[in-house]
Protein backbone atom coordinates (compact mmCIF):
# COMPACT_ATOMS: atom_id res chain seq x y z
CA UNK A 1 0.00 0.00 0.00
CA UNK A 2 1.09 3.33 -0.59
CA UNK A 3 2.87 5.81 1.42
CA UNK A 4 3.26 9.53 1.54
CA UNK A 5 6.79 9.97 0.90
CA UNK A 6 6.76 12.91 3.72
CA UNK A 7 4.75 14.81 5.57
CA UNK A 8 2.74 17.51 4.82
CA UNK A 9 3.48 21.26 6.59
CA UNK A 10 0.90 22.76 8.66
CA UNK A 11 1.23 25.30 6.33
CA UNK A 12 -0.09 23.19 3.66
CA UNK A 13 -2.68 21.81 5.08
CA UNK A 14 -4.56 25.03 6.57
CA UNK A 15 -3.82 26.32 2.76
CA UNK A 16 -5.70 23.61 1.52
CA UNK A 17 -8.44 24.16 3.94
CA UNK A 18 -9.01 27.27 3.30
CA UNK A 19 -12.05 26.32 0.64
CA UNK A 20 -13.78 24.44 3.24
CA UNK A 21 -16.40 26.78 4.29
CA UNK A 22 -20.45 27.80 4.66
CA UNK A 23 -21.58 29.13 1.73
CA UNK A 24 -24.15 31.84 2.22
CA UNK A 25 -27.76 30.59 0.93
CA UNK A 26 -28.95 32.53 -2.49
CA UNK A 27 -32.49 33.52 -1.50
CA UNK A 28 -34.94 34.88 -4.31
CA UNK A 29 -38.39 36.66 -4.16
CA UNK A 30 -41.35 34.37 -4.82
CA UNK A 31 -42.81 36.10 -8.13
CA UNK A 32 -46.41 35.70 -6.91
CA UNK A 33 -46.13 36.61 -3.28
CA UNK A 34 -42.49 38.37 -2.74
CA UNK A 35 -41.20 36.02 0.24
CA UNK A 36 -37.52 34.96 0.27
CA UNK A 37 -37.61 31.32 -1.04
CA UNK A 38 -34.81 28.77 -2.29
CA UNK A 39 -34.87 29.09 -6.06
CA UNK A 40 -35.90 25.95 -7.45
CA UNK A 41 -37.86 24.92 -4.45
CA UNK A 42 -41.38 25.42 -3.88
CA UNK A 43 -42.90 28.57 -2.16
CA UNK A 44 -43.54 27.59 1.78
CA UNK A 45 -45.70 30.61 1.82
CA UNK A 46 -47.86 30.61 -0.65
CA UNK A 47 -47.31 26.75 -2.42
CA UNK A 48 -46.44 28.24 -6.04
CA UNK A 49 -43.91 26.71 -8.14
CA UNK A 50 -43.07 28.24 -12.41
CA UNK A 51 -46.65 29.54 -11.62
CA UNK A 52 -48.59 27.00 -10.57
CA UNK A 53 -49.90 25.99 -7.06
CA UNK A 54 -48.40 22.72 -6.29
CA UNK A 55 -49.52 22.47 -2.62
CA UNK A 56 -51.62 24.02 -1.18
CA UNK A 57 -50.79 27.18 1.25
CA UNK A 58 -51.15 25.77 4.82
CA UNK A 59 -53.67 28.15 7.12
CA UNK A 60 -52.49 29.63 10.16
CA UNK A 61 -53.98 28.57 13.49
CA UNK A 62 -55.32 31.55 15.29
CA UNK A 63 -54.55 31.33 19.77
CA UNK A 64 -57.63 32.00 21.84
Amino acid sequence: MALPKRRQSHARKNKRRSQYKLKKKNYIACPKCHSPKLPHRICPNCGNYKDTVVVAPKEKEEKS
